[in-house]
């Protein structure tokens, strides 16, 4: 059954009571056809982000319009300098993320990230380490995904490594298809190992986002 927006408003409710990182006080809803508006004041950008969580998780809820605005303690501010510093530490700490790829520009509390990245989740995970440090009250994620290009001569090798360490020499037997960041197997091979081998080898290689299979095996004749 549908729920009316009275109904989706006491739910956003709730699930805001729920969420020890909100204070639900600080939050109004307002909801008209399934789309929530947020309103109010909290004091970081990750009680503005947990609150936007919140109403997405409820039942109902199509859109959010989060309008939460983030307004710092004065007993907690920091110097644009001090995030700054905070940014870099948290970068550098964070095993996820090639720090040395980004930087950061902060004005008064609002950060600006750029750079580049191999993948899309080194992309989140920049944002993710630094958009709950204290003074912060906004990020613009501006860094790029700019994936290596994929050679044919690592693919192939990649694959002739992983076969040869497991006793199989039929890498000459497949064949490659590159296309920008996307591989396709075609051939034969012996084994199921053998077609595992090569396939994860495949997407092991750096730059390699999807592998198309068309190995076909063939056991070795008695």
């Amino acid at each position: 059954m549908k729920k009316t927006d009275s109904e989706i408003q006491q739910a956003v409710l709730r699930e805001l009571k729920w969420d020890t990182r909100v204070e639900e006080t600080d939050v109004g809803v307002e909801v008209d056809a399934g789309v929530v508006t947020l309103t109010g004041t909290v004091s970081s950008w990750a009680k503005r982000l947990a609150a936007q969580e919140a109403a997405h998780r409820v039942v109902g809820v199509l859109d959010v319009a989060n309008d939460i605005k983030v307004k710092v303690p004065g007993d907690v501010r920091r110097t644009d300098t001090d995030i700054a510093r905070a940014i870099r530490h948290a970068l550098e700490w964070n095993v996820f993320v090639p720090e040395e790829r980004i930087r950061s520009t902060v004005s008064d509390g609002w950060v600006t990230l750029e750079g580049d990245m191999d993948f899309w989740s080194q992309r989140e995970d920049a944002e993710e380490a630094i958009r709950r440090l204290a003074g912060v009250r906004g990020v613009s994620n501006k860094i790029e995904v700019k994936p290596p290009k994929v050679l044919p001569h690592d693919v192939r090798k990649a694959i002739e490594d992983a076969l040869e360490r497991q006793a199989e020499r039929e890498a000459r037997k497949i064949t490659l298809d590159v296309q920008d960041d996307r591989v396709s197997l075609a051939g034969v091979v012996h084994s199921w190992a053998e077609k595992e081998a090569a396939i994860g080898a495949a997407k092991g290689t750096r730059g390699v986002r999807s592998v198309d299979d068309h190995l076909r095996i063939e056991p070795y004749a008695p």
